[in-house]
C-alpha cells in the first residue's frame, strides 16, 4: 500500500511540475535580411539631364561567379542627381528592396567612398524621420578629368549620425558595389 501512494504522489508531483513550466517567453522577432542581387545607380546631369546608368549585378551573391558591372563615363565639372536602386533579382518579377530601405530608412544608410584617383564629390538630398542621411537621392560633383572607383555601400543598423564613411557608420553591409569610373 506505502508502494502505491508513494508512487501516486511522484506522478502526481511530476505532473505538476510539467503544467507549471514557463511558456510566457515571448519568442524574439526574426527580421531576415533581404537578398539583394543588384544595384543600379542613375545619374542625371542637373543642367542638360542626359543620363549615366552604373550597374552592379551578382545573382549568385558572393563567390561563384564575379558579378557584371557596367562602369560609367561622366562629364568633367558637372553636378549629377543620382538614384539608387537596390533589387532581388532572383525573384520573378524581380523584387524591389529600395521600398523596405525606405519603409525602414532608420535603419539604413548608403554610404558612397570615391578611390582610385577619381575627382568626384558626393552629398546627400534625403533624410530619415531623425534628420539623418538615407543615401537613395544624392548629389555627385565631378572635379576635372579622372578616373577611378565610386563604390556605393549599403548599411543596415548603421550608428546615425555618422561621418558617411564606412568605419564610421559601423552596422552590416547588406551591399558593397564598386564600380568604375571615368571623368572626361
Amino acid at each position: 500500500m506505502k508502494t502505491i501512494k508513494l508512487l501516486s504522489i511522484l506522478f502526481i508531483s511530476s505532473i505538476l511540475l510539467q503544467s507549471c513550466s514557463n511558456d510566457d517567453d515571448t519568442p524574439e522577432e526574426v527580421n531576415e535580411e533581404e537578398l539583394i542581387t543588384t544595384l543600379i545607380a542613375t545619374l542625371r546631369d542637373a543642367s542638360t539631364g542626359s543620363s549615366v546608368t552604373l550597374t552592379f549585378r551578382d545573382l549568385d551573391g558572393d563567390g561563384g561567379d564575379d558579378p557584371v558591372v557596367t562602369p560609367g563615363t561622366l562629364a568633367a565639372n558637372t553636378t549629377y542627381n543620382g538614384t539608387i536602386q537596390v533589387l532581388n533579382e532572383t525573384e520573378t518579377p524581380a523584387e524591389d528592396i529600395t521600398l523596405e530601405v525606405l519603409e525602414e530608412d532608420d535603419e539604413h544608410q548608403f554610404l558612397y567612398v570615391i578611390g582610385g584617383g577619381l575627382n568626384a564629390t558626393t552629398e546627400y538630398t534625403d533624410a530619415d524621420g531623425d534628420g539623418n542621411p538615407i543615401g537613395v537621392t544624392f548629389n555627385l560633383t565631378t572635379g576635372d578629368a579622372s578616373s577611378g572607383t565610386l563604390t556605393f555601400i549599403l548599411r543596415h543598423e548603421p550608428t546615425k549620425p555618422n561621418d558617411g564613411t564606412p568605419a564610421s557608420a559601423g552596422g552590416e553591409t547588406d551591399i558593397s558595389a564598386p564600380i568604375p569610373v571615368n571623368v572626361q
